[in-house]
């Protein structure tokens, strides 16, 4: 079965200080449906934009690259049999209904490493 990263974009992270307890029982409840499908395999939230920091070339920035009203807030891997089964899976994100998108990209190769034990 094929692998689709699904890049969550919204104001910023679902997870931030400002999101509402509604906002995160949304997320929540979307991760756990798609657990319980069995088609995501990892996911991953991203903190605050405030805490970005953007490397290009020798230069090294505070924030994103790029000014904009939207940011990378997570991500996650879905295995669907195909594209339509993968947007179809993605277009239930809470974000891409409430004022935020989605956008899924075929997964051309991956590498897991466990967490070193701390």
């Amino acid at each position: 079965m094929a692998q689709y990263a699904v890049l969550i974009y919204a104001a910023d992270a679902a997870h931030g200080e400002n999101a509402s307890r509604e906002e995160l029982e949304l997320h929540e409840r979307h991760a756990r449906e798609l657990e319980e499908a069995g088609c995501m395999t990892a996911a991953f939230a991203l903190e605050s934009i405030a805490t970005a920091t953007s490397i290009r070339g020798d230069a090294v920035t505070d924030g994103p690259f790029l000014e904009g009203k939207e940011v990378v807030a997570g991500f996650y891997i879905i295995e669907a049999p195909d594209l339509d089964e993968a947007l179809r899976i993605a277009g239930r994100n809470p974000v891409a209904r409430y004022g935020g998108g989605v956008e899924v990209r075929p997964v051309a190769g991956s590498f897991v490493r466990e967490p070193a034990a701390r």
